[in-house]
């Protein structure tokens, strides 16, 4: 695993309740830091840490932290599926994935499974710190790399909306039959068009969903 340190924490500001905390972190030396760095500031209290999935679905309901700062790599279950079992047993508990994998897949994953927030190991401690009390008043901090791949993901999602809306409607009910698993000679027959028709119309509906086969090209219109 990567080698991971806290650096010394910036003060911050005075707040009249401690945001109350907890850690699942399976490296020893990060997490003894991540306690240090939260039993070292006046506004935060660190109830508990666990270094397992497990442990910490058996203690974090008990403890009722109002933040959970969440590793994903941890020895069985991952911190992701931890987080999203966690959601149902604490669902007041809000997660903030603190973890080294910067990559699309474990970035919405978490998040899918009720993360709300997303950091990256070499951030500094004040970073963590301003984070969890974030976390605690709704917002949804994330490092900026983090963040640059999500607005990414966005606009490719868009885009993707905008070629899907340039389907022509007879494409549409093409695709309709597709779902329901007719050959091209049976739609053809159904609505009444020649096979050759038909195919051109499919290779039509497969450059502008960016797809190379019929079943793609199915699973990707039920799922829009």
């Amino acid at each position: 695993m990567t080698k991971c340190s806290i650096k010394k924490a910036c003060p911050v500001s005075n707040k009249t309740n401690m945001t109350t905390v907890a850690i699942v972190e399976d490296h020893k030396v990060l997490r003894e830091s991540l306690k240090k760095l939260i039993a070292g500031n006046p506004d935060y209290s660190c109830l508990g840490a666990c270094s397992s999935a497990e442990e910490a679905l058996e203690q974090i309901p008990l403890w009722k932290p109002e933040v959970v700062v969440m590793d994903i790599h941890l020895p069985k279950m991952s911190g992701i599926e931890c987080t999203r079992r966690l959601k149902e047993l604490c669902p007041e508990c809000s997660v903030l994935i603190l973890t080294v994998y910067e990559d699309n897949e474990s970035i919405f994953d978490a998040l899918r499974a009720g993360a709300r927030g997303y950091l990256l190991k070499r951030c500094v401690s004040d970073q963590i710190l301003r984070a969890i009390q974030d976390v605690k008043e709704g917002g949804g901090p994330m490092t900026s790399q983090v963040a640059r791949r999500v607005v990414e993901s966005f606009g490719e999602s868009i885009r993707e909306k905008s070629e899907e809306s340039t389907i022509s409607a007879r494409e549409r009910d093409i695709l309709t039959q597709l779902t329901k698993g007719y050959a091209n000679k049976e739609i053809a027959d159904k609505m009444s068009l020649s096979v050759s028709t038909v195919r051109t119309h499919l290779r039509h509906i497969y450059e502008k969903l960016h797809v190379r086969s019929r079943t793609e090209a199915a699973m990707k219109f039920r799922s829009g």
